[in-house]
C-alpha cells in the first residue's frame, strides 16, 4: 500500500542536518567573538577597573562553552519540530548576532558604552527567543535561561566597568 507523503508541516528535517544547521551558527559566533575577545585581554582588559564581583578570566571560557552548548542543542530541538518555527529561528539568529556584536563592540572597539548599547537588546532577544521557543519545544525554551541569567550578569558586569572607567 502507497502511503502519501507528508504535509510539509509534518516533515522532521534529517537530525544530521539539524545538528549541522544548530551548531553551525553557535560555531561561528563563538569563534569570531573569541577573535574579538582574546587578543583585547592581556592589554586592555587587564588595564581596566573592574568592580570586586568581576569573576577570574579563567571562569569565562567554560561557561560560554557551557551556554553555546545548551543553546545549539535548545535550536536543534527547535529544529526537529514539525510546528512553524520560523520566527522563533529569526529570534534566535538575531540574538546570536547581538552575542557577537557585543564582543566586536566591548571588546573589539574597546567600549564598554558601546557594549551597553548592544546587550541591552541582546537581552531583549533572548528573552524574545525564549518566549518563542516556548510553545514549540518547552525544553529548548528552559535551555535558554541559564544564558539569560549570565548576559544579565554581564550586563551588570559591563555596567560597572563603563562607570568605573568613564
Amino acid at each position: 500500500m502507497k502511503t502519501l507523503p507528508r504535509q510539509p508541516s509534518e516533515r522532521h528535517s534529517s537530525p544530521w542536518v539539524a545538528l549541522i544547521f544548530a551548531i553551525l551558527p553557535v560555531v561561528a559566533a563563538s569563534l569570531l567573538g573569541s577573535a574579538a575577545t582574546v587578543p583585547q585581554i592581556p592589554g586592555w582588559y587587564a588595564g581596566l577597573a573592574k568592580p570586586p564581583f568581576n569573576p577570574p578570566n579563567w571562569i569565562f571560557a567554560p561557561v560560554w562553552t557551557t551556554l553555546f552548548a545548551m543553546m545549539a542543542y535548545a535550536v536543534f530541538r527547535i529544529l526537529r519540530q514539525p510546528l512553524d518555527k520560523r520566527w522563533a529561528l529569526v529570534a534566535y539568529h538575531i540574538q546570536l548576532a547581538l552575542n557577537l556584536a557585543w564582543s566586536c563592540v566591548f571588546f573589539g572597539l574597546n567600549s564598554p558604552l558601546g557594549g551597553i548599547l548592544v546587550i541591552l537588546p541582546l537581552l531583549a532577544m533572548i528573552l524574545v527567543t525564549i518566549a518563542a521557543f516556548r510553545p514549540i519545544d518547552r525544553l529548548a525554551a528552559l535551555l535558554l535561561w541559564p544564558y539569560l541569567a549570565w548576559v544579565w550578569f554581564a550586563t551588570l558586569l559591563n555596567a560597572s566597568i563603563w562607570w568605573l572607567n568613564r
